[in-house]
């Protein structure tokens, strides 16, 4: 897994990886609280245990880097989801970068292969906890969710699927995955978010092994030079390969 992390962007403030499927951000603090520290070592690496000896090397300067790597989570991509993700390596910036995502400025792109035709669309809902069968969802009561807004663009029809690029207005958590999945088209793949409320899983005929997901495209302003910068990272092989077999079926 050490070896699929790409680190696309390092400097002194921040670190942006190309994540791969498979790896957890960071641990929840619930997670980290529920187990004693001799426990925490026999937990599965998160990317942002992975990460220091990753940057050690390639910034090392005869036989020491210049500077610890400590690594600080400002967001988090969902562990099945590849792409994108940037993390603070001061305090300073991560501050700096939580304002940012506190205020919708940081501009997050998603490329999703959808069961279903897709249409352009702005999707805005109010999200919580439990739509009433246990999952995440929109309530129609505004004063009880947290506002979600997503904007999703067409990319490819590719018959009874979808290529699509959804643009996040906000940041709420699994907010693709659920506004795509109340549309009725919700991604390959995808196991908790493919139902109406109460009702049966849509069928998945894709035969996608994970959900089909991907951060593809990053813009931040820099925490220390206040410069634009934006990154892009393209489909991952195995969705890349998964688009071409339905492309075909179409």
């Amino acid at each position: 897994m050490k070896n699929q992390i790409r680190i696309v962007y390092l400097d002194e403030h921040i670190v942006v990886v190309d994540k791969p499927a498979g790896l957890t951000t960071v641990r929840h603090a619930h997670e980290t609280a529920e187990f004693g520290a001799r426990a925490r070592r026999f937990l599965p690496r998160t990317l942002v245990d992975m990460l220091p000896p990753l940057i050690a090397a390639r910034t090392k300067k005869g036989r020491r880097p210049a500077r610890p790597a400590r690594i600080r989570a400002v967001h988090r991509l969902d562990k099945e989801t590849s792409g994108l993700v940037v993390l603070a390596r001061t305090p300073q910036s991560e501050r700096h970068l939580g304002l940012q995502f506190r205020a919708h400025s940081i501009e997050r792109r998603y490329l999703a292969l959808v069961r279903g035709k897709a249409i352009n669309e702005r999707i805005e809902s109010y999200l919580v906890a439990d739509r009433g069968d246990g999952r995440r969802g929109s309530s129609p009561d505004r004063k009880e969710g947290q506002r979600a807004v997503t904007h999703v663009r067409l990319v490819e029809d590719l018959g009874d699927f979808s290529l699509v690029e959804c643009r996040l207005e906000t940041g709420r958590t699994h907010q693709v995955r659920i506004h795509l999945g109340e549309r009725g088209t919700p991604l390959c793949g995808e196991r908790i978010y493919d139902r109406p409320l109460n009702g049966n899983p849509l069928p998945d005929p894709s035969g996608a092994q994970r959900p089909a997901l991907h951060a593809a495209y990053l813009a931040i302003t820099h925490p220390a030079t206040g410069k634009r910068l934006s990154w892009t990272s393209h489909l991952p092989r195995e969705l890349s390969a998964l688009c071409k077999h339905l492309r075909r079926r179409a």
